[in-house]
This record gives structure tokens, sequence and C-alpha cells, in this order.
């Protein structure tokens, strides 16, 4: 979720650069950077951890000028926020700037350090440059050694390369992770979204996958890795600077929603070795040797987070026979809980700064007891405070009720139990093998569910002004229920529970009337049969069935429309498919409402007190 700026043209781009930067800070970014050719034919950088004001503040002090310059605001994915890590960066005559994650930079970052280059960052992106450099002295031509580049790489990237020798040029680069470029009658932009450019031009063209555009003053050439030419063809964007902002998305959230696709793979791409069916977790810092000694698991979070512990308690009991506990951050510390050296504190938290989960964390390190983390933000005071960590990867979440965030959890959570379960010989090579094919299929089977929002958002038309809901589901349904009743509650301020169905008849029947609408996720397997029970429970009430069913609509729960078909995956999985349609109801349901559903009343993004 970093930014991406570029300029060719016949003016001085410094505050062209920043002034895109600027535009893309709704993203969210921990450091920033620039570089350009000067006049004199030189490249010149400058970079700094923290805001674009901190930016702005050191080019005071080191002037640039130049016509033709790169600009980046990043999303830390590999390195903590630091000047060193922050982009452009360069090496030799090159520099770069990178959207989206190198699968294998460190294979190809030990190749390159025994062929004597020296890193000095911890980022994957610079490996690219410096492999570029390497293919430059052996080609001599800018726009070959970038194509024989990133034909080494594995991965996502949005890549700008700017050269020295080459100083009326820019390429860019695209593999799954957008870029675009804008025209205007005296200068060409890239950019990595639509705000950076949208003051300047209208006339945009859209890379494509494994498309590189080669960017001069006599304008740009398009052509894939294969060498294939492609006509440029511009489009006009007519959207208004808020718009643009959410790419189209009448709200953050729903483009939230619609990323969750590429959010889940950038979560797991970089953690799974493909060739050798294998769980890398480098960052989580715990061994088979560590796994095997640990006898308990406390999964620790508050929220929308405290759902996803949940689910990860069936996970990890299901897969690896680990007892596992899980807890409120804001709970743990007062109840006095009892930790050691056997029991493993797991916490989990979107921003790394949840005042009550932090809490917990310092508790458990108190007690001595081995510590880590699930976050989305490198450098956060969780990660920071944490032994190892698992990162999610879902980029910036701007609307205050987690979408994005929520089931790239789920995903780190599948990818532990799966790293535990191998370490203590829980799952064979075969098991592993399938259980991430299931993984590499969970994007697909998303994309799916969310071109059939059109369903969602009837219902959402025929519900939406119901004073209650109650949402029932068995297993690991359960915390979906919950986490779905929580997303109603959030942004239509409509009232809603979420309860295990078997309960339902201990107190929550008493709700159900005809003006009732009652969610139900069904899930095949062995709780199948007394679902239906439940739901019949509900019909001779007079509730309202709406049904979110695996595999297949059963004529037993009702009309075909009272009923969502959610893919078939594996019985782990199936939590994160089965959260989507849930966002998008309460999201279509907000909006009938005319709530504010990005930020709704009363709730902050990151809850930094207790």
């Amino acid at each position: 979720m970093c930014g991406i700026v570029g300029y060719l043209g016949s003016e001085d781009c410094v505050q062209i650069l920043l002034d895109g930067l600027r535009r893309l800070e709704y993203r969210g970014y921990d450091s920033a950077g620039i570089a350009v050719i000067a006049p004199d034919r030189s490249m010149q950088l400058v970079r700094s951890q923290g805001k674009i004001k901190v930016l702005e503040e050191k080019l005071k002090t080191h002037p640039l000028i130049g016509n033709v310059g790169i600009g980046h605001t990043r999303w830390a994915t590999h390195g903590k926020p630091s000047d060193r890590n922050a982009h452009p960066h360069r090496s030799g005559p090159l520099a770069v700037v990178h959207n989206g994650i190198i699968e294998n930079y460190a294979v190809l970052k030990k190749e390159l350090q025994e062929q004597g280059f020296v890193f000095s960052s911890e980022t994957d992106t610079e490996v690219v440059v410096k492999l570029a450099e390497r293919e430059l002295h052996k080609r001599q031509d800018f726009a070959d050694s970038v194509v024989a580049t990133l034909k080494e790489l594995k991965g996502s990237y949005a890549l700008v390369f700017l050269c020295e020798n080459n100083p009326d040029e820019l390429i860019a680069a695209r593999k799954e992770s957008p870029l675009i470029l804008g025209l205007s009658d005296n200068a060409v932009y890239v950019a990595s979204d639509v705000p950076a450019i949208l003051p300047y031009t209208r006339s945009v063209i859209f890379l494509e996958d494994d498309e590189i555009a080669c960017i001069n003053r006599d304008g740009v050439r398009i052509r894939t890795l294969d060498g294939v030419i492609r006509q440029p063809q511009p489009q006009t964007i007519d959207w208004n600077p808020v718009m643009a902002e959410k790419a189209g998305y009448k709200h953050f959230m729903l483009k939230e929603i619609y990323e969750q696709p590429h959010a889940m793979i950038d979560t797991f791409r970089s953690e799974i070795v493909l060739d050798q069916q294998e769980i890398l977790l480098t960052d989580l810092h715990l061994h088979q040797e560590q796994i095997e000694a640990l006898e308990k698991i406390y999964l620790i979070a508050c929220g929308t987070s405290y759902h996803a512990c949940m689910v990860g308690k069936y996970m990890l009991e299901g897969l690896c026979r680990v007892p596992v506990e899980v807890d409120l951050g804001s709970e743990f510390r007062y109840r006095g809980p009892i930790l050691g050296r056997e029991t493993l504190l797991m916490v989990i938290s979107q921003s790394g700064e949840t005042a009550d989960t932090r809490a917990a964390l310092q508790e458990g390190i108190e007690q001595g007891a081995p510590c880590r983390a699930i976050v989305n933000v490198v450098g956060s005071s969780l990660a920071r405070m944490a032994q190892g960590v698992i990162y999610t990867h879902a980029g910036p979440e701007i609307g205050v009720a987690s979408t994005k965030a929520f089931t790239t959890q789920l995903v780190a959570l599948y990818l532990f139990t799966l790293h535990w379960a191998k370490a203590i010989g829980r799952l064979s090579q075969q098991q592993l093998g399938q259980a991430i094919q299931d993984l590499l299929e969970l994007p697909g089977k998303a994309e799916e569910i969310l071109a059939r929002s059109h369903q969602l958002l009837d219902w959402a038309k025929s519900y939406g002004k119901a004073k209650d809901f109650l949402y029932l589901a068995r297993g690991i349904l359960y915390p979906i229920a919950l986490e779905g009743a929580l997303k109603l509650k959030e942004i239509s301020y409509i009232h809603a529970e979420g309860y295990a169905a078997g309960e339902m008849k201990h107190g929550p029947i008493a709700l159900i009337d005809e003006n009732m609408p009652v969610m139900v996720l069904v899930q095949r397997g062995p709780t199948f049969d007394k679902m239906l029970s439940n739901i019949e429970e509900v019909k001779s009430r007079g509730g309202k069935i709406l049904a979110l069913i695996e595999e297949s609509s059963d004529d037993r729960i009702g009309p075909a429309e009272c009923q969502f078909v959610i893919p078939k995956t594996n019985q782990w999985l199936a939590s994160v498919l089965f959260a989507v349609p849930l966002q998008l109801l309460a999201y279509h349901i907000a909006v009938l409402r005319g709530t504010d559903v990005d930020q709704p009343r009363n709730l902050a993004k990151s809850v930094t007190v207790e």
C-alpha cells in the first residue's frame, strides 16, 4: 500500500513529486523520499523516516532540482521504518521505487552478496536495484537490463526505474500491483493510484500485469516481458478528488472489502515456498524445538481481532491438538493469568498500538512467557515488544470498521497453525501441500463472492429497516457470526447479536418473531443437520431466515433467493469466506440507512487508551 509517483517533462519535478505523494497520504506510510536527475545529469536523492513534512524539511537543507524524477511513500513490509529503508533505493547509476513483495529476495540477495554487492537496507527492494545494476554492467542497455531483472523476480511489484546514464528516460513495470501512466501535452506522469496525478491530467493508461513502459521525451512505448508491443490506449478519468482517493468506490470500507483477495495474497505469498511445500514465517522466530517445548497458547486481542483469536482457537486445537485460551486484552491482566516458559502468549492487533493488548503483552513479558504478535504495522509497539511477528500485509485500513485486517489475521493464524502442526508431526507433507493449495485458491473464491454482491444488496433493501438482527452459527463459524453482528452494529447502528446456534433456545429464541431477520451460517459437516433443526425452530416462530450456506443451496432452508452460496474450501478457511458477505451486507444496510460508513459515531480506528 505504498505510494509511487514519477515525472518526466519540462518543469522542475520536485514539487510535482511532493504534491503527488501528499495526494497518496490517505494510503498510510512511514517514510518518504524522492530522486531526480539534476541539470548536470547526476542523480540526487533525499529520503527520510516519517511524514512528508519531514522530507520537505530535509529538502530545505539539501535542495533538489530536475525535470525527471521518482518519489515514494513507504508502508513497511521488509525492514522497520528508517531513513535507510526508505525508498528510492539506489545502486550505481540506478534508483528504484517499489510497491509489492519480492518473494525470492533472500535467495537473490545471497547470490548478489556472493558476487560482491554490499547492502545497506533490510528491504526486499534493494535486491531489485542491485540486480538491475548487475544486468546493466552486462548489457549496457537500460531497458534490456530492466527486462532481465524482472525475469529474475518472483512476487508482486509496481516498479519505476531512474538511470543516471539515461537522464531523459523512466522505465515502469507492473505485476499484480497497480501502476498507471498519465499523459499531458508536455509531460508523462507515473503513479500507483489516480489521485497523485489528477490535478495534472485525466488521460490515463492502466498498465497490465507483466507489462513494461519505456517513457522518454518522444512518448511512451509499452511492451510485455516477452517483447510483445501494445499500443497505448489512454482512458479519460472523470473522478472528483474524493472519488479518486477511494479509487472510484463510494466509501473506503467498500474499497477495502474489495481489496481483500489481494491482501490475502500479500499476507501468505512471502511466507510459502511453493516448490518445497513449506511455511516460512521467518519473522516469527519460533522453531520446531521451541514449539515442541510449549504446552499451551494464549491468544489475546480486542474487538474484531478478538473474534480472529476465537477462530484461531478452533484452528490450533483442531489441527495441532494444543490447548488454547482466548482472552480479551482489557480483561487478561486483571484476572491474574498464570504464565510461564511453557506457555506461548500471542497477541493480535491491526494497528499494533491497541492499549489493552499492549498491556496484556507486557504482562506476558513480565511473567517470562514467550511472546509473539500478529500485526499489520511494521515498527509498531507490539511488533517491537514481541519476540517474533507475523505481519498481515493488509496495507492501511481507513474505514473504522475492520474488514481486510480481519480476514488477513485469519490467514496469518492459518499459516501459524500449519507451521505448528508440521513442527509437531500433526501434518504429513502431503496434507501440508493440500492445505497450502487450499490457501492459494482462497483469494479466487473470495473474488467469486464479491462478484455476487448484488444479492446482498437485495437482502439489505428487504431487511435494512429491521430494529434487531440475530446471527447464528456453530463451530468455527460461531466467531464469524459474532463478527457479522459486530459489523452491522458498528456501521448501521442496528442492534445485532451473534450466538452459538445451540444456545438459541437458552434465551435468544424469546426475541424471535416475524420482524426479526435471522442470519444463519451453515457449514457442511458434522453440525449440518443440527443447524437445519435450529433453522426450523426459527421458522416455526416466524423469524425471517437469511442463510449463508456452503457449497450449494438446500430446499429445507427455504427459497433460493434467501440463500447465499459460499464456495467450498477446507473447514478452517471457510471462516474467511463466510466473513466477506457479512461485511458486504452490513455495508449495504448502512448505506441505505444513510449512516457515516467510514467513520461511525463514537468509534475510533485505533484504541490507544485503556
